[in-house]
């Protein structure tokens, strides 16, 4: 079995980098990462630290998402 290649310790860069829907499925799950990055910190956080923060809801959905598309 492959690697699935985002796990709870991809930052939302890697995720929005890496990903066509990347975008589009951390909206959906109550993140937005707005437009450009403003905020250089955040873009460096891991999906664990952002779903501990409140800023994303239901992390394993959106690990399986991601890892589907």
């Amino acid at each position: 079995m492959a690697e699935p290649r985002f796990t709870a310790d991809s930052t939302i860069r890697d995720v929005v980098e890496r990903s066509e829907d990347g975008r589009r499925l951390l909206l959906a799950h109550g993140y937005d990462v707005g437009n450009g990055f403003v905020d250089v910190l955040s873009q460096y956080q891991s999906l664990r630290e952002a779903s501990r923060g409140g800023r994303l809801r239901d992390m394993p959905a959106l690990l399986e998402a991601l890892n589907r598309s």
